[in-house]
C-alpha cells in the first residue's frame, strides 16, 4: 500500500506479472465535458506515449483508465523484480552508494527523465522507493506514474497528506508541477546516495514534521553533502577505499547542486537538459575548442639587401676643368674600373639563375605556361660574355702614370684613389 495510491501485484493472462497502481481519489464521471475527466484521458493519452518508443530505465506501460467498481484511476505496469534505493541503502548494504554506482544510477535515470519529458509526461513522484534495480537486466528503472494522470487539485491534495515530502521540490507546496519538478527530485536522490540520507529528512510522520521539511526546501540551505558523506562512510571499509570513495567529481556534485536550487528557473529546464549536463561528465576540465584558434602572425618583414648599392656616376663627374693629361689618365682609369667591375658583377647575376636537372635539354623543350612550379631554361644555350683585356688596359694605365709623374713630379696616383677623387670633387 503506497501513500498516494495501493500497488496490486496482478498476473495477465499467460506468465506476464504486472503491477497495478490504483490511485484513491475516484472520477465519478466519464463525461468529456467534465473537467477531471478530460484531464485525466488527456494525461492517459501522454503516457501511451511513454512507450511508444521503449527505453531500458522507463518501466513499460501495460494499461490505465478507471477501474470497473468505484471509478478509480489505475495504472498497470510491468513488474520489476528486484530492490528499490530505498531497500539497497538499508543492511545488509552500506548505507552509501559507491561513486561509480551513483555514477551509474544519474546516467541512466537521467536518461529515463529525457525519455519522459521529450513526450510531455511529468513524473511528478520521483522517490527512491519508485527507482528500482532490475536484477534481471542490471539497470535502474523509473517507476510508478501516478501522480502523472492526477488532476491539479487531486495531486495537490494527495502531496499535502501522503506524499513523499522528503524528495518534493519547493513549489510542489502550492501543488504545482513543473519539469523542474522532476529534476529537483532527480538531484534529492543522488544526494541522499552519496551522502546516506536525503537533504531535509522527515523526523516522524505528523502533519508538523511534514511542513517543517517541507518550509525547509523553500528556505533552508542545503548542508554539506561531503561532510555528511564522511561521516557515513563504513567502518568496514579499508582506508584506501575511504580515500578514494572521498574522491567525489566535481562535475556530480555540480549537478546536484543546480538541480537542488530552489527556483525552478535557476534547474536544468527539463530531463533532456539535465541529461546533456550528465553526459559531459568533464565540467572540471577545461572544455575542448571545436575549432582551432586561428594564431595571428607577424606581418612578413622586408629582408635589408646587405649587398652594397652599385654608385651610379653623375655625367657631372665626366666634365673636364684641369688640364688635358690628368682628365686623360682619370677616363682611362675609369673605364678600366668599370669593365672590371661589369665583368664580375655580369657572372655573378647569371649565376643566380637555378639551372635544370638536365643539362641536355634544350630552349625548344622549355614551357612556362600552366606549368605548377616555374621551369628553369637551359642555361647551355646562353651566351657567356666576352672577357675585357684587362692586362692590355693596365699597360695603358701605367703609362699614362709614368707620364704623369715625369711632367708632373707628383707621386702617381692609385686606381682606388682616383675613383675617390672622382666621386667626391668636380674636376
Amino acid at each position: 500500500s503506497e501513500g498516494q495510491g495501493s500497488v496490486y501485484k496482478g498476473k495477465r493472462i499467460g506468465e506476464i506479472i504486472t503491477a497495478v497502481k490504483i490511485l484513491p481519489t475516484p472520477i465519478h464521471t466519464e463525461n468529456i465535458e467534465d473537467k477531471s475527466y478530460r484531464n485525466f484521458k488527456n494525461e492517459v493519452e501522454k503516457l501511451k506515449k511513454v512507450n511508444e518508443i521503449p527505453n531500458p530505465n522507463v518501466v513499460k506501460i501495460v494499461n490505465s483508465g478507471l477501474t470497473e467498481s468505484g471509478s478509480f484511476p489505475f495504472i498497470e505496469m510491468q513488474y520489476i523484480e528486484g530492490p528499490d534505493l530505498e531497500e539497497l541503502l538499508q543492511p545488509p548494504h552500506a548505507p552509501i552508494f559507491t561513486v561509480r554506482e551513483t555514477k551509474k544510477l544519474a546516467h541512466q535515470l537521467g536518461n529515463a527523465l529525457a525519455h519522459c519529458h521529450r513526450v510531455g509526461v511529468k513524473h511528478g513522484d520521483i522517490k527512491s522507493n519508485n527507482v528500482k534495480f532490475n536484477t534481471d537486466t542490471g539497470n535502474y528503472i523509473l517507476l510508478d506514474f501516478g501522480l502523472a494522470i492526477m488532476s491539479d487539485e487531486q495531486r495537490r491534495s494527495s502531496i499535502q497528506h501522503a506524499g513523499a515530502v522528503e524528495f518534493m521540490a519547493p513549489e510542489q507546496h502550492d501543488g504545482e508541477m513543473f519539469f523542474q519538478t522532476d529534476v529537483y527530485s532527480f538531484g534529492v536522490i543522488l544526494y541522499e546516495l552519496l551522502a546516506g540520507t536525503v537533504p531535509f529528512p522527515l523526523n516522524s510522520k505528523g502533519e508538523t514534521s511534514r511542513n517543517a521539511v517541507m518550509l525547509s526546501h523553500m528556505e533552508k540551505p542545503v548542508p554539506d553533502l561531503m561532510a555528511l558523506r564522511k561521516a557515513a562512510l563504513p567502518e568496514t571499509w579499508s582506508q584506501d577505499v575511504k580515500t578514494r570513495e572521498m574522491n567525489v567529481p566535481l562535475w556530480l556534485l555540480e549537478v546536484i547542486k543546480k538541480c537542488l536550487q530552489k527556483d525552478p528557473e535557476k534547474r536544468y529546464a527539463n530531463g533532456t537538459e539535465l541529461q546533456e549536463a550528465i553526459l559531459h561528465e568533464n565540467f572540471e576540465h577545461a572544455p575542448q575548442p571545436k575549432v582551432a584558434a586561428f594564431v595571428k602572425l607577424p606581418l612578413a618583414v622586408p629582408v635589408e639587401n646587405t649587398a652594397a648599392p652599385v654608385k651610379e656616376r653623375s655625367p657631372d663627374m665626366m666634365e673636364v676643368s684641369k688640364p688635358l693629361f690628368i682628365s686623360l689618365i682619370l677616363l682611362l682609369v675609369a673605364f678600366a674600373t668599370y669593365s672590371a667591375y661589369s665583368f664580375f658583377v655580369g657572372n655573378t647575376e647569371k649565376k643566380q639563375i637555378i639551372y635544370d636537372d638536365s643539362v641536355n635539354r634544350s630552349m625548344q623543350d622549355t614551357t612556362f605556361d600552366n606549368s605548377p612550379y616555374p621551369v628553369e631554361p637551359d642555361t647551355t644555350k646562353i651566351n657567356k660574355p666576352v672577357p675585357v683585356d684587362t692586362v692590355g688596359r693596365q699597360a695603358e694605365v701605367d703609362s699614362l702614370q709614368k707620364a704623369f709623374e715625369e711632367q708632373t713630379g707628383a707621386p702617381a696616383v692609385k686606381p682606388a684613389t682616383l675613383m675617390l677623387l672622382m666621386h667626391c670633387h668636380k674636376l
